[in-house]
């Protein structure tokens, strides 16, 4: 399952960001702050799947910053427009668990097998979602914890350093009015 998830409304936290001086610092904190807020969408989805006889699925549910070729052709189209993408994955890892999590997910149509068992009808199986399940309960929570750990984040490299000062001689804001601690990070998941 793909998912596309556009946060709007967030022009004081990316101002804010901006203001860190490395453009690979700020990808470090971004990434920082998502994988920590999205840690509990990771941990119900990894209780929600179904055990199996290994257990793979299930063990294999994580977050990850690699990308598969797919995703990395639509991250190069983002940096080739100069859209400084961060982008983390969360569900199971296929290396681990087999190619398998979608259907179990989604389920599958009764069909004609192939390979061992050619010939033979597979009856289909029902769906058994783990993911959109997680998400769905945990989604307005992770966006809200991700502007909190953001501004936390913000805040903590801002009081690492020396506070800089407008050209006017006054001291800039610690906090750009707008999004702060407790208000969520409005947004849409598509």
């Amino acid at each position: 399952m793909t998912g596309t998830v556009k946060l709007e409304g967030l022009r004081d936290l990316e101002q804010a960001l901006a203001q860190i001086e490395k453009t690979a610092t700020a990808k470090a904190v971004m990434r920082r702050a998502l994988k920590t807020a999205a840690r509990p969408v990771v941990d119900l989805a990894a209780a929600l799947a179904p055990e199996g006889p290994t257990g793979n699925l299930k063990r294999s549910i994580s977050i990850s910053t690699k990308l598969s070729k797919r995703q990395q052709q639509a991250n190069r189209k983002l940096q080739a427009e100069g859209k400084a993408a961060v982008e983390m994955f969360l569900g199971p890892d296929y290396k681990q668990a087999g190619n398998h999590a979608h259907l179990v997910e989604f389920g599958t149509k009764p069909h004609r097998n192939r390979g061992q068992f050619a010939g033979t009808q597979h009856p289909g199986t029902a769906p058994r979602p783990f993911l959109r399940p997680a998400w769905e309960a945990e989604g307005r929570p992770t966006l809200d914890r991700l502007g909190k750990t953001l501004w936390g984040e913000i805040e903590r490299r801002r009081d690492a350093r020396p506070q800089r000062r407008r050209a006017d001689g006054r001291e800039l804001s610690r906090r750009p009015s707008g999004l702060g601690r407790g208000h969520g990070a409005g947004g849409r998941a598509d």
